[in-house]
């Protein structure tokens, strides 16, 4: 018999830490993935005491995190669902003892010093971060899946970035986008999207029945976007809107193109450039993806509709935040990081 992966998660607590828990606890490549305490946790603390809906004969505990434990236990695979800060003190340690990680914060995702600088980031060594930075391969299968195998750090993509760059990405390697006259993302997410953490902007009161836009021209998702479809800072506008919704991501995106082209000419780019990829579904025009066809699955989906002129375009991306835009992407990174089917675990 088949050894199976040894993996552990810190952070199962938070909403997509626990959506990932619950992928990994099922998946039929992985032994019980060792389930760690965040600092501040209870001691003792059982994950199935926080979310019964997992529950299974004696729960799931979760232990102190341990690098000496973890190197005992053969782990060869660290999940972090932890903030920013968190994962940018820890992964150094990870990689320097051989466990390999799949990061689901932002704490490794941008190469270039101006877009990195919305964390603010202090490392302890700046010189193995700067190492680290270069090395971390972007998750985004649908572009990066060929050189997974053999990465030591996979930085996993923000959500929203996920839903714009799949949207842009077939467009731009054929050259079809007019980027002198821009790109307009509208971007709308659910409550999840946040985060746990209870905020005022994300309190019952403040969002339901309600539409807000915030952090226009300062998300940190934007220089994602930028570096991963190599778009210059004025060449987009993207602008996220909270919806009094649980989850899921609709991105708006508003482009014109070089030539005029036909609506099959538009399709023909999208199923060319996602063939043979299982989790991103493209609409035939006129037809639209919603938010609810793609909640609680792994799936992009991604639709367009085109102006008489053949030159102005709108494309509509959808996914589940939590999954394709958080943990089920993080699972489907692993399934390629180990050479098993893209699609074990998440179907």
């Amino acid at each position: 018999m088949t050894s199976k992966l040894k993996s552990a998660i810190l952070g199962a607590t938070g909403y997509s830490g626990f959506e990932l828990a619950r992928i990994l606890l099922r998946h039929p490549r992985l032994e019980t993935p060792v389930m760690l305490q965040r600092s501040g946790e209870t001691a003792g603390a059982n994950l199935a005491d926080l979310y019964p809906a997992i529950s299974g004969n004696g729960g799931y505990p979760m232990e102190p995190l341990s690098w000496s434990e973890l190197q005992q236990q053969k782990i060869e695979l660290l999940f972090l669902a932890t903030p920013h800060e968190v994962s940018r003190a820890l992964v150094p340690e990870a990689i320097a003892r051989g466990i390999r990680v799949v990061d689901l914060s932002g704490a490794w995702r941008l190469r270039q010093a101006q877009h990195r600088a919305v964390y603010a980031f202090k490392d302890a060594n700046a010189v193995t971060a700067a190492e680290l930075t270069e090395k971390a391969v972007y998750g985004l299968p649908e572009l990066n899946g060929d050189r997974l195998p053999g990465a030591a750090l996979v930085a996993n993509p923000g959500c929203y970035a996920t839903s714009v760059i799949l949207a842009l990405a077939p467009l731009l390697a054929a050259d079809m986008v007019d980027r002198e006259r821009g790109i307009i993302s509208d971007s709308k997410s659910g409550v999840s999207g946040a985060g746990k953490e209870a905020t005022a902007r994300t309190h019952f009161v403040s969002v339901a029945d309600n539409l807000s836009a915030y952090s226009v021209f300062a998300h940190r998702h934007v220089g994602e976007i930028l570096e991963q479809l190599k778009l210059d800072s004025g060449e987009l506008i993207f602008t996220p809107h909270l919806l009094p919704i649980p989850r899921g991501i609709l991105s708006t995106i508003y482009v014109h193109l070089k030539r005029e082209t036909k609506p099959a000419g538009v399709e023909s780019c999208f199923q060319d450039f996602y063939a043979g990829k299982p989790w991103v579904r493209v609409f035939g025009t006129p037809k639209l993806p919603q938010i609810q066809f793609s909640l609680h699955t792994n799936y992009c989906d991604l639709g367009f509709c085109l102006a008489e002129d053949g030159r102005r375009l709108v494309l509509v991306s959808c996914v589940d935040n939590l999954l394709k835009g958080a943990a089920g992407q993080a699972v489907q990174n692993m399934n390629l990081m180990y050479g098993f089917k893209e699609e074990e675990g998440l179907q």
